[in-house]
């Protein structure tokens, strides 16, 4: 079995001018949860595989992307960063891998224009394209509804995947998992892939969604949201085939440190970096 990362993920905005991590339940009700560049260096020292920095207003203000806070963040912190939020075009990607990012991940300036994925790939390389999709369930009461939209049946009824923009403030009608596989052929080569429903609420990670997406691209999946306790981790890798599981509340306010996480994996059979 391939080793599974464990990525910590901070949701930033610029309220202050350092920065600050906050956390939302279903992209509403925001909290802080700390300072990035502080709990970038925690997880770092904890074993944390990889770290995602979303700048969660920059699309929302027409801004770019927090780079000082980036720079500073990746002064002392030796492992991947994704950094995500205001990427809108090939320059951005430059500018936040010169910072010190080692990926980038973008949502709505992709879904506004699709090929700058291919712009990106041909000059970042696809290993640095990461593409975020925050999915929403569209219920429906038979398939007729939703003709033109990949169907999954669940335990709560039949449904689709609504994909949104702007930190989850406008909503498109695309197809998440037919988006899932024109982001790869357009040269993605990753996707991190959050379900708004679960967002925040520690119910565990939508696994039907996680699972549809997985099975139906060759590029690895972040599964993202929900996440309360270690067996939803494992749940995301054993059930869903998770590339990666991304979480942010168990890590920030120490209810399951990362090394508590991977202790509880490895335990269980599954192939982590301890």
């Amino acid at each position: 079995m391939l080793t599974k990362r464990i990525i910590p993920c901070l949701d930033c905005d610029l309220q202050v001018p350092e920065g600050r991590v906050v956390k939302g339940v279903e992209f509403k009700q925001i909290r802080y949860a700390g300072n990035p560049v502080e709990l970038a260096t925690r997880y770092y020292e904890d074993g944390a595989d990889e770290i995602v920095i979303l700048d969660i207003t920059a699309s929302h203000e027409r801004r770019g992307t927090m780079k000082e806070v980036i720079e500073r963040l990746t002064e002392n912190v030796f492992i991947p960063i994704c950094v995500g939020g205001g990427i809108r075009k090939v320059e951005d990607y430059v500018n936040m891998l010169k910072a010190g990012a080692d990926k980038c991940s973008t949502n709505t300036a992709a879904i506004h224009n699709p090929n700058l994925l291919t712009e990106a790939a041909e000059v970042v390389g696809s290993q640095a394209v990461v593409i975020g999709i925050d999915a929403k369930r569209r219920y429906i009461d038979d398939e007729t509804q939703a003709l033109d939209k990949n169907v999954i049946e669940t335990d709560k009824g039949l449904c689709w995947f609504d994909c949104s923009i702007y930190g989850g403030r406008e909503f498109t009608g695309i197809d998440a998992i037919s988006w899932a596989q024109t982001c790869q052929e357009k040269g993605a080569g990753e996707i991190l892939l959050t379900s708004m429903d679960g967002d925040g609420t520690k119910d565990g990670y939508d696994l039907d969604l996680t699972k549809a997406i997985n099975d139906s691209v060759d590029i690895p999946v972040i599964a993202s949201g929900g996440v309360g306790t270690p067996e939803h981790i494992k749940e995301a890798f054993t059930i869903a085939n998770a590339s990666a599981a991304l979480a942010a509340s168990i890590f920030h306010f120490n209810e399951y440190p990362v090394p508590v996480v991977k202790k509880y994996l490895k335990e269980h059979g599954v192939n982590v970096r301890m």
